[in-house]
């Protein structure tokens, strides 16, 4: 199944974008994989019609995506990362996410 054909099965999924990675491996070949995007609210359907389509997922997850960027002068930075840092080295942190450009 070629990439157009795979959006188009998706699409009724709530798939908002796919794009195709090409990596090369240790061994000098190449390793093609498929990224698929969609709203959170997606992702159960998303993965059902993966596996429906019989596609061997490697990783699922969800993933957070800054819609409003924010700047910052280097001193705001500076603070701002120490915090980030307090946040990440807590236990019952699982993940930070920040909408710093």
């Amino acid at each position: 199944m070629d990439l157009e054909e795979l959006e188009f099965e998706l699409i009724d999924a709530g798939l908002e974008e796919i794009e195709e990675i090409i990596e090369v491996d240790e061994n000098e070949e190449e390793v093609v994989s498929i990224h698929v995007h969609g709203d959170y609210t997606n992702f159960g359907a998303l993965q059902t019609a993966l596996e429906g389509l019989s596609i061997d997922v490697k990783s699922a997850n969800l993933k957070r995506f800054p819609t409003t960027p924010v700047q910052f002068d280097d001193e705001q930075l500076e603070e701002i990362e120490k915090m980030l840092d307090k946040l990440e080295e807590d236990d019952d942190v699982q993940a930070v996410y920040t909408n710093i450009d």
